[in-house]
């Protein structure tokens, strides 16, 4: 069935359960810290240093790449959430199959890129029936708008993250990923039900790193994001427990902020 003979109602009773938990997320479940790490043995390591002050853990490609799956399975099963941040880009078959073997890590995220919606709508096809969620990759974080000229893209970063996470939403995903520079576009492209991950967090004193489109946390949340990822700045840290806590306590003064709603 074409994605767009897909009903408004059907798509608003499958967005409806996630609609709901997005509001009810305590702080800690939001901070999403990245195990950009190059060993499974270094991430357990500082798993077990980081200790229950995290909550939600990345597994990128490198890591995956040295036994990173087995350590998913392994962190859902001790009840920590994973994200597996495969940023998956094939022909719909290969797309489906995957996603179907990635939801049986245990994983919360699965990241797809959002260019087409044959791609994500392989995807959604490949996680249902399971607590498997899918998100959009709008624009990596680290491009900016030269970059994309270079790709033979017209127009500017944020038109392209906005119309991108449009094709996400109507191909019935869970969610996108996008920088929280463009997290307040995204939100009125959407709409509330669907979720905003933003990498390249930082806080106000921390370096950019290879980043080029980067938010503190309390720009990304107030700007509309629902999750928060961050990796150097926490896994670099003398204390990473010290450290999330900063992160955590960001995130809930940028939720009591937001939840005033805009000054005047």
């Amino acid at each position: 069935m074409r994605l767009d003979a897909v009903s408004d109602a059907a798509e608003t009773s499958r967005q409806e359960p996630w609609r709901g938990r997005l509001a009810s997320i305590p702080a800690r479940d939001r901070l999403i810290v990245a195990l950009d790490l190059p060993s499974v043995a270094a991430a357990r390591a500082f798993v077990a240093k980081a200790g229950p002050a995290v909550t939600f853990y990345k597994i990128g490609l490198e890591l995956v790449m040295t036994g990173g799956l087995e350590l998913a399975r392994e962190l859902a099963g001790q009840g920590k959430q994973v994200f597996l941040d495969m940023k998956l880009l094939d022909i719909g078959n290969t797309v489906e199959r995957a996603t179907r073997s990635a939801a049986g890590t245990g994983a919360t995220f699965l990241t797809v890129h959002g260019h087409d919606s044959k791609t994500l709508g392989a995807a959604v096809a490949g996680k249902a029936g399971t607590g498997l969620k899918i998100l959009a990759v709008t624009v990596l974080t680290n491009l900016d708008a030269g970059d994309l000229a270079e790709q033979g893209q017209a127009g500017g970063v944020e038109d392209l993250v906005a119309r991108r996470a449009k094709i996400a939403r109507a191909a019935g995903c869970d969610g996108v990923v996008a920088s929280g520079l463009e997290a307040a576009q995204v939100r009125d492209a959407v709409g509330p039900g669907i979720a905003i991950v933003t990498p390249g967090i930082r806080l106000p004193t921390d370096a950019a790193g290879d980043q080029s489109r980067i938010a503190t946390p309390q720009v990304a949340i107030a700007a509309g994001a629902d999750f928060i990822v961050v990796g150097r700045p926490i896994t670099s840290a003398p204390d990473p427990g010290k450290a999330a806590e900063d992160f955590v306590q960001a995130i809930e003064e940028a939720l009591a902020m937001r939840s005033l709603g805009p000054p005047g």
